[in-house]
């Protein structure tokens, strides 16, 4: 029963996918060809309402083909036409799905940072283009040793991505972690906190520092699985009991950014401790929706 229920639901995400991405691409090369800019503007809603009708469709497969509960608890007052940054901890690639659930048609499109061979994912990768997801290089500590040339083309990638950014609504979505957390990640790091490991301050820097004052404020959202982490599959199979999320509106930290973070020591420093405070509300909001079996006065999505 199990295979049959993987099967149908893999089954209905493809064709939905292929009947979502099919139009999007056509109006892809519409805005790339024609010569006129507001008529090139004017696309952007389409292709914007085709990703978020593929999202509803997801969703409805939660709802209807699923028995998973997702209890929220929502700090913060959320407009469809703001700018936002959205910082979240990693711990499966279901966090995408939840934050896409929770997010759909309440804020702007959630635009993620990918790594640049995603964009080789049959049909999603031309999508995720056609939609400006920044595609990063995310090269190592030896990568840039061997070529320090490699280290400016990540923070270029975030500028030009920003800067498309800055003429529509837009919600920017960052795993601050920078990979999907693990015992064996949270050892070999040493990690300071209970639930998650460190945070890289860079990618979110850049992005305030490009953004400016265009955003209206952080969301940040923190999601735990009680029953264990789950993967897709889990999902999918209906094996997923409960996940709970806690979204917080954060101001922007413009004493901040209103230094020279890749020059100045000191900024980088104290926008780390920066993001070191706020990991630390997070783990303990993790503590705390791990303890509960049902978060109290939570809503049910």
């Amino acid at each position: 029963m199990s295979f049959l229920r993987v099967a149908l639901l893999s089954a209905i995400a493809i064709v939905s996918t292929i009947v979502h991405v099919i139009p999007l691409l056509v109006l892809t090369v519409c805005k790339l060809v024609l010569p006129w800019p507001r008529l090139r503007l004017a696309c952007n809603p389409w292709l914007t309402g085709l990703a978020e009708s593929w999202i509803g469709v997801n969703d409805w497969m939660w709802d209807r083909c699923t028995q998973t509960r997702l209890q929220l608890r929502m700090d913060a007052a959320l407009a469809r036409d703001g700018h936002y940054l959205v910082l979240a901890n990693h711990r499966s690639w279901v966090d995408i799905l939840v934050l896409q659930k929770v997010f759909n048609r309440r804020i702007p499109l959630l635009r993620f940072f990918l790594k640049r061979q995603l964009f080789w994912v049959p049909l999603l990768g031309l999508a995720w283009w056609a939609l400006d997801f920044p595609f990063m290089g995310r090269y190592t500590p030896k990568q840039i040793a061997r070529d320090p040339a490699l280290a400016g083309r990540d923070r270029e990638a975030t500028r030009r991505a920003c800067e498309k950014f800055r003429d529509i609504p837009v919600a920017i979505m960052n795993f601050v972690e920078g990979t999907r957390y693990t015992q064996a990640k949270h050892d070999a790091q040493s990690s300071p906190f209970r639930h998650l490991l460190k945070p890289k301050s860079g990618g979110v820097a850049f992005v305030l520092d490009a953004m400016g004052p265009g955003l209206h404020g952080i969301l940040d959202v923190t999601i735990a699985y009680p029953a264990g982490t789950p993967t897709l599959l889990d999902l999918l199979a209906n094996r997923v009991p409960q996940v709970q999320v806690r979204v917080r509106e954060r101001p922007i930290p413009h004493a901040l950014i209103a230094g020279d973070y890749q020059n100045d020591r000191a900024v980088r420093v104290r926008f780390q401790q920066w993001l070191n405070v706020l990991w630390q509300d997070k783990d303990g909001d993790l503590t705390e929706l791990l303890a509960e079996s049902q978060a109290t006065g939570a809503d049910a999505v």
